[in-house]
């Protein structure tokens, strides 16, 4: 069986691109950041540590995939913000210039636990403060990592993307397909199309 050892919304629809029939158990472990780690350590990090929490309620012979993703903007790490001061703050720091995103992906099969990160550079347009008032109030950035969603109307606020869109979402879809075929496991995503 399949387990997506994460709660995101997001990653159940993108992880169904690759296998249409999964379980969805959130992992639960510490998730407390560790900011000496740079952001592509950090996030790869995170989600070894939710793969390796699923595992203890699993089969031996499940397929675990579990993800995290980060904002960096001038070595500074944005997660989730803690409240809607906080989501300001981010999306006034990224107003009118360039951001990446990591999202780290670990993967465990039979014992072993196989780990990357993919990277995305995010360009956001100038925001008024209004604007960004207005953003919040749609309630979207409050689970999301940069407090803003690409998918959602978070894309009215992003000018273009260097890399992997669904990087940016949360699952880079086509790396963890092709790191899949890599390590034997194939995606049943391909067997459909």
């Amino acid at each position: 069986m399949v387990i997506l050892a994460s709660a995101s919304p997001r990653r159940r629809r993108l992880l169904k691109l690759i296998f249409p029939r999964f379980s969805v158990r959130p992992g639960d472990c510490d998730e407390n950041n560790d900011r000496a780690l740079p952001p592509e350590k950090l996030v790869e990090e995170l989600a070894r540590r939710k793969a390796a929490a699923a595992v203890l309620k699993a089969e031996a012979d499940d397929l675990i995939v579990a993800a995290d993703t980060v904002v960096a903007v001038d070595g500074m790490i944005l997660g989730k913000p803690a409240d809607e001061r906080d989501a300001f703050r981010m999306l006034r720091l990224l107003s009118g210039r360039a951001h990446v995103v990591h999202t780290g992906v670990a993967v465990v099969k039979d014992g072993v636990t196989r780990s990357f990160v993919e990277s995305a550079e995010v360009m956001f347009r100038p925001l008024s403060d209004r604007q960004i008032g207005r953003y919040i109030a749609t309630g979207e950035p409050m689970d999301k990592a940069g407090a803003y969603g690409v998918q959602e109307k978070g894309a009215l606020l992003v000018e273009g993307i260097r890399g992997d869109f669904y990087t940016v979402m949360g699952l880079p879809v086509c790396g963890l397909a092709r790191r899949l075929e890599e390590w034997g496991i194939g995606p049943e995503g391909l067997d459909s199309i």
